[in-house]
């Protein structure tokens, strides 16, 4: 009966996904657990808490030049390694 329910309310829609985390992963994310709260229900809060653009503003007054400069290279580095990452993965996917 509540697998119905849960069927009627969530429709076609709702669908899992099994994932593995290791032992301290798995900790982390357990203590962030609120009483009542699902494991989806903190990956949902943890990762979909987003600051809104107004909380970054005035930033590059307090960050120099040459730090701003380092922190943009850090970011296109990162996405360099996703690149490789993703060209990786297509290359043994065939």
């Amino acid at each position: 009966m509540l697998i119905s329910s849960v069927h009627s309310i969530c429709g076609q829609n709702m669908k899992t996904k099994t994932i593995a985390l290791d032992r301290e992963a798995y900790e982390l994310l357990k203590k962030r657990k609120a009483s009542g709260e699902s494991f989806s229900d903190v990956v949902k809060r943890l990762a979909g808490t987003r600051r809104p653009l107004s909380a970054y503003a005035g930033i590059s007054k307090a960050v120099s030049r040459s730090e701003l400069r380092k922190i943009e290279q850090a970011i296109e580095r990162g996405r360099e390694l996703d690149r490789d990452r993703a060209a990786g993965l297509l290359k043994k996917l065939g």
